[in-house]
């Protein structure tokens, strides 16, 4: 991926990304809304919100409830507060610097696409090997998409295992698929964990990486456009421009500053400069 495919700027508002309206902030809210609902007004039937969205191994023998495989990336265990911390501290803290390189809304379709996948491909496993009257819920199959895509971009990354010891993402991140590979196979007794919507969450973050390929690429997009109103737009005149070297070089060197430290080291001047690049290969791109 080259600097012209990256989306810096929200298409419609023009703002940068990762700040407090950020799409995985977004997610992340609504993931804590609907797990408070779960808590605070089911609490004398909490089985009903689970029958009703969480996605089903008897799933492709009720069609009419093939909208479970989204929604069930919205349900946590309501007996498990650690269900949902850990799924939503993974996408606080590696979503925002994905997002940052793709943008909200391609961001918010992979991240959605990748739900639905891991939840087909565990659909798949209980149907062939596994349990056919099991249940699946949680965001951990988009997650670990996240985790690898986040891995792909930025391997040398430090995290902190247990807050402890640090290690590169690449190696979390091999270590946690290859733990769900043997454990898909090798079931251990009294494990929950859904590996096989892990994996196929991997493969989505895979698969995302080289070809940039998600569900919503199957959407008639251009048809959809022509049908869009007309938006009025406040033109500005463009300030003097740098030369397309200095600018790829500038850019070049912001983004290496993100590898390193991260989207909220940058300074209002480096911001500026990637809306700025973004604004220019967009104008470029519709000539």
């Amino acid at each position: 991926m080259n600097i012209y495919d990256r989306d810096y700027v929200r298409e419609d508002e023009g703002n940068f990304v990762g700040g407090p309206a950020s799409m995985v902030t977004k997610l992340v809210v609504i993931n804590v809304a609907v797990y408070l609902v779960q808590i605070l007004f089911f609490q004398n039937d909490p089985d009903r919100m689970i029958d009703l969205f969480a996605m089903h191994a008897n799933l492709p023998t009720h069609p009419w409830q093939f909208y479970q495989l989204l929604t069930a990336g919205f349900l946590h265990s309501p007996n498990d507060i650690w269900h949902i911390i850990g799924n939503m501290a993974v996408l606080w803290f590696l979503g925002r610097d994905v997002e940052i390189i793709y943008g909200q809304k391609v961001f918010l379709q992979f991240y959605l696409s990748t739900i639905v996948l891991a939840g087909v491909a565990w659909l798949i496993y209980e149907q062939a090997v596994g349990d056919p009257n099991a249940i699946a819920l949680g965001a951990s199959g988009g997650v670990t998409g996240v985790l690898v895509l986040f891995a792909m971009h930025y391997p040398r990354r430090m995290v902190y295992l247990y807050f402890l010891i640090p290690i590169p993402i690449w190696v979390l991140a091999t270590a946690f698929i290859g733990w769900d590979a043997i454990s898909a196979f090798w079931q251990p007794e009294g494990d929950n964990v859904g590996h096989s919507a892990h994996l196929g969450g991997a493969a989505c973050g895979f698969l995302f990486y080289y070809t940039r390929w998600q569900l919503g690429a199957l959407w008639p997009g251009q048809w959809v456009k022509g049908w869009r109103k007309p938006k009025f737009r406040i033109h500005q005149p463009d300030e003097p421009q740098q030369d397309d070297a200095d600018l790829k070089a500038e850019v070049d060197r912001i983004l290496e500053k993100i590898s390193r430290e991260g989207e909220g080291s940058l300074s209002t001047r480096e911001r500026k400069t990637l809306e700025d690049a973004s604004r220019r290969y967009q104008k470029r791109g519709r000539r």
